[in-house]
């Protein structure tokens, strides 16, 4: 997936770097995908990455949980209810991105995808514990959610934590906390991460 994002922008080209921006498991893609095109990246935006510094993440409780999520959105998306479970993130979206969602985002097949993703990710991400991808120094944001909606608040905590240890690693690197939101920042605080790609991507006024 990381290739695969580079491969997209080969064919765009930006006046200067891009920004990248990851959010959840987006947050790794990136940085792999940054780490291997240095050159061309101006700063990175990780909102609420999953991150190879929350250890619980390999725990077997974690793992047999995942599997029993992605077990129950598949039965949920059979029947056709994934999407009554989901419904808050298209509040606020534009009505063509609402319709994209509907369309798209709750099929049987999305989630057979999720599972086929989870089979190695966990494990891939793991890996990095030891050797993580370098990143070229630029500005590095992590924004972590506080709320646990849903998450136990272990899960939370650990992942605000590792947030906050991922923004340490950068010599240009800031963690920001979204105060009204858990994991679905995009959803629940678009605004802050728009703030925060805009401060990379423009020079502070005076």
């Amino acid at each position: 997936m990381a290739d695969d994002l580079n491969d997209l922008l080969d064919g765009l080209e930006p006046s200067s770097g891009f920004v990248q921006v990851g959010h959840s498991a987006g947050g790794p893609m990136v940085r792999l995908a940054a780490s291997r095109r240095p050159d061309r990246v101006a700063g990175l935006v990780l909102v609420d990455p999953t991150d190879e510094a929350a250890d619980l993440l390999f725990g077997m409780r974690f793992r047999v949980g995942e599997k029993i999520v992605i077990a129950v959105e598949w039965v949920l998306a059979r029947v056709g209810m994934l999407e009554r479970f989901f419904r808050f993130l298209g509040e606020g979206m534009p009505e063509d991105v609402r319709a994209d969602l509907h369309r798209e985002a709750f099929r049987p097949a999305v989630v057979v995808t999720q599972g086929r993703q989870a089979r190695t990710f966990l494990t891939e991400l793991h890996a990095w514990q030891g050797d993580p991808p370098a990143l070229p120094d630029v500005p590095v944001t992590v924004i972590s959610g506080s709320l646990a909606d849903g998450m136990p608040r272990r899960v939370r905590d650990a992942a605000t934590a590792a947030g906050r240890y991922r923004a340490a690693q950068s010599r240009q690197g800031r963690h920001v906390v979204a105060a009204r939101s858990g994991h679905y920042i995009p959803a629940t605080e678009p605004d802050l991460i728009a703030a925060e790609i805009r401060r990379l991507v423009l020079p502070p006024a005076g």
